[in-house]
């Protein structure tokens, strides 16, 4: 490996620095593609462009250069209000400093990697987004005025293009789009939705090439019957995903947040980095095939375990309740609303404490959980009568003091304020090129080493023709072939070891894909088994949603309580490559494993801890529920149900936590791959959820397209357009009641009406036709595979990689199945509490 050359931050001409704009990589001249080896661009060593290229500098929160330049672009936007009382305990401090620029380490973990981002799709700006924070240098192509897409990335252009270069294709002359594409490690395509001009980019892409097609429905999929491009709101409607969400007595209700096209986003940047890897490791470029149905469909896991096994009954809408707790809700209070979430008897008694309504569980109607869920409408009417007397403030002081969970809704006016994300710089303010300001999310992705770069400048369109032509010119210049690829690579986490401690959803499904992507999986247990594997149904003490959760593992069960047990997990940190929890933070701290003992353990090692508020937080302690994060990020304040703040129905929260664990993870071994060093990533599930409502943010909290959802005589269907010009659309087959549509003919029905009137509309499917629809065999996104006598359905990946597809074998075993063989392989004998 050639290393990085110096830093150079004292040459100056007419007073401006210049860096080193080095791109003398191994290339082929025809269709040439880099390989990840050799030397890499440098920047200046400061959170600010290149004066001479505009090119983004890389940085470490802890390193700055000494160039003379001008103001940062780019600055934390102070969110703690001064009147609030400090938090009990200071804030974590980052357990492992960032790492000091070197001649050896002064890059990130996607340095010297060039990104084409073409697709006009939402899934791509993320993917895009995504790249650039983790260090590429990523070319936005903008589209063409007469091509826009109405459900696409252009609705929020500013926030897609934010920390990007930005570049027109010229419709006369694509030549510099052609040579970009040529000269790019990833070229990013929505294919389903771009026109003619953008294409040119797929064509021209290198045979090295990593090419990500986002699409709605996948490559290849047939659009007879489709009409126009379909939008996310539309996938939330085939899919189920709308299904999930909104009261039981009432509508589905589609999130206008475009979850599914976020979703997507994500996971592409996780098969891009994926596919990197491999590149490096000597297999070549490859095809991503990214469907947004994908996605969704993955998303509804929760909901699947009977219906996976035959079962008919359609899903219950829950809400903002919790089917088996109660209270479990949000509640108004005098200046807004606040989720409160009482889930024991203890913790119930100690909420009427508060309320100072002792004599409600004194006199025992509602003091076990049992009778509070009979009686769910009485309970929230005894906790609103409360709220309504407060302030949100007042209500969440009270609370937190008696350790309850709660979360206020956080409103969007012009970005979430709220202190704890002001703490961990998720809230940037960035010039908007007409005197104003610009509100950006920075990154979720909060790396030791390889620290996720917030966006730094919003170009204007085409404001970077002359430095994407340099860019170009400089990538041909070095042009040289480049080796064949192996015939079989090795999937992407081939021979690496992972150690998960994980419960419920985030962490687990996060690793589920680490296991598909060929790592081998150890989830660590505590005796008796984590709490999901007695989820119904059941078989043999096994449960199906547990087992296909937690798919392409092994087990090993640990008392981390005993001493015995803590050796054991030590001799795991010492041999695996990755570390990845989910636990309160400061949980494995106190059995000695903190992130810096871990580090002296392993400095190899990629330690990965995803919790509600991170690790460096002002929130230590406090509890956080998928539904405190949807509430506490802004989620709730967009996705509402006649004016009342609603969460999804999926747990959007936890599934962006693992899919952004996934992201970093494989970011951080493809740094470990140059450098071999370990790091420490904190993540945040407010963060991430907070970073997903960011096309709501500066004034436009309004859907980009007006939604109206309407009831047939076999469910509902839901159309992109204002009421008045469905009713118009119906004719006399609709009727509006107190704002509410309501149709006599069937979903099928009505939606072709609405179709041939020139509006965007489709039937809402419930989650148990989703099961068996059409494309959810056609893209075989489960089925079932034979196991101890037993067929136990499994989830297909959404990471569709052409050469290097993930493998989806087997279902979690028994609890204790593995442990001899791990302790085996380990040199250690059986743990005599295991055997309890």
């Amino acid at each position: 490996m050639t290393a990085a050359p110096p830093l150079i931050a004292s040459s100056t001409a007419g007073g401006r620095p210049l860096c080193r704009c080095l791109g003398n990589r191994s290339r082929k001249k025809r269709r040439p593609w880099p390989r990840t080896s050799g030397r890499a661009s440098t920047w200046m060593a400061c959170n600010r462009r290149c004066a001479a290229c505009a090119r983004r500098p890389i940085s470490t929160p802890s390193t700055w250069c000494s160039a003379p330049m001008g103001p940062l672009a780019s600055t934390p936007v102070p969110l703690i209000d001064p009147a609030r009382p400090a938090p009990a305990e200071p804030p974590e401090k980052f357990p492992i400093e960032p790492t000091p620029m070197s001649d050896e380490n002064s890059d990130t973990a996607l340095s010297g990697i060039l990104v084409l981002e073409v697709g006009g799709r939402v899934g791509a700006g993320v993917c895009g987004s995504l790249l650039a924070q983790l260090g590429a240098e990523t070319v936005l192509a903008e589209r063409p005025a007469r091509a826009d897409f109405t459900a696409g990335k252009a609705c929020w252009r500013d926030q897609f293009v934010a920390g990007k270069l930005s570049f027109r294709p010229d419709p006369d002359d694509p030549d510099l789009l052609r040579r970009l594409a040529a000269a790019a490690d990833v070229v990013i395509l929505s294919s389903d939705v771009d026109p003619p001009l953008l294409a040119v980019a797929a064509e021209a892409a290198g045979i090295d090439a990593v090419v990500c097609d986002i699409t709605a429905y996948g490559a290849g999929a047939p659009k007879s019957g489709r009409g126009a491009p379909a939008s996310d709101w539309r996938l939330q409607a085939e899919t189920g995903v709308a299904d999930t969400t909104g009261r039981k007595d009432g509508p589905p209700v589609p999130s206008p947040l475009p979850v599914i096209e976020y979703m997507t986003g994500v996971y592409a940047a996780a098969a891009v980095v994926a596919a990197l890897r491999v590149r490096r490791l000597g297999g070549g470029g490859q095809f991503i095939d990214m469907a947004l149905y994908d996605s969704g469909f993955a998303s509804l896991a929760t909901f699947f375990p009977k219906l996976l096994l035959g079962g008919t009954e359609p899903v219950e809408r829950a809400g903002n309740n919790h089917a088996l707790i109660s209270p479990w809700n949000v509640y108004k209070a005098a200046d807004g609303w606040i989720l409160i979430c009482a889930g024991s008897d203890a913790q119930w008694e100690r909420l009427c404490a508060v309320m100072g309504r002792d004599d409600v569980n004194a006199a025992g109607d509602y003091a076990r959980m049992a009778a509070r869920i009979t009686y769910r409408e009485q309970v929230d009417a005894i906790i609103t009568t409360w709220t309504l007397g407060r302030t949100v403030a007042d209500c969440a002081e009270a609370l937190n003091a008696a350790s309850l969970a709660n979360g206020a809704i956080v409103t969007l006016d012009p970005h979430p304020r709220e202190p704890n994300l002001g703490h961990r710089g998720m809230i940037r303010e960035l010039d908007d090129g007409a005197g104003g300001t610009f509100f950006v999310p920075g990154s979720p992705l909060i790396m030791s080493a390889t620290p996720g770069r917030a966006p730094d400048r919003l170009p204007a369109p085409d404001a970077d023709r002359d430095a994407v032509a340099n860019l170009v010119a400089e990538r041909e210049a070095g042009a040289a072939a480049v080796p064949a690829p192996a015939a079989k690579p090795a999937l992407p986490m081939a021979g690496l070891r992972v150690v998960e401690v994980g419960h419920y959803t985030t962490v687990p499904l996060s690793t589920r894909h680490m296991g598909a992507l060929g790592a081998d999986v150890i989830k660590v247990e505590p005796p008796g088994g984590e709490a999901t594997r007695g989820w119904l149904p059941v078989h043999e003490g096994r449960s199906f949603y547990f087992a296909y959760v937690n798919s392409d593992k092994r087990s090993l069960v640990l008392d981390l309580a005993s001493d015995a047990g803590v050796e054991v997990f030590r001799r795991l940190i010492e041999t695996a490559d990755v570390l990845i929890e989910n636990l309160k933070p400061g949980a494995l701290a106190r059995r000695g494993f903190s992130a810096e003992n871990i580090a002296k353990i392993n400095p190899r090692l990629i330690y990965c801890a995803v919790s509600g508020f991170g690790h460096a937080s002002l929130y230590a302690g406090r509890p956080a529920y998928d539904s405190v994060v949807q509430a506490m990020s802004g989620i709730m304040e967009v996705v509402r149900d006649d004016g009342i703040p609603m969460k999804t129905g999926i747990s959007i929260v936890d599934l962006l936590g693992a899919e952004m664990a996934l992201v970093a993870v494989l970011a951080a071994l493809k740094y470990r791959d140059r450098t071999n060093r370990g790091q420490f990533i904190d993540l945040s599930m407010q963060d991430i959820a907070a970073w997903m409502t960011q096309i709501a943010w500066n004034g436009k909290t309004e859907p980009a397209v007006p939604l109206t959802v309407v009831a047939c005589a076999d469910g509902h269907v839901l159309a992109e357009a204002a009421v008045e010009a469905v009713t118009c659309a119906a004719g006399g087959d609709m009727t509006m009641t107190d704002g509410k549509g309501a149709s006599n003919l069937t979903r099928a029905d009505l939606a072709a009406r609405l179709t041939g009137a020139g509006l965007a509309a489709v039937p809402i499917l419930p989650v148990h036709e989703v099961i068996s629809a059409a494309h959810t065999r056609r893209r075989k996104l489960w089925f079932t595979v034979p196991d101890a006598g037993v067929d136990w359905p499994l989830l297909a990946s959404a990471l569709q990689l052409s050469r290097t597809p993930p493998r989806v074998r087997r279902p979690m075993p028994v609890l204790g199945r593995d442990d001899t063989d791990i302790l085996a392989e380990l040199g250690l004998a059986p743990v005599a509490e295991n055997a309890d």
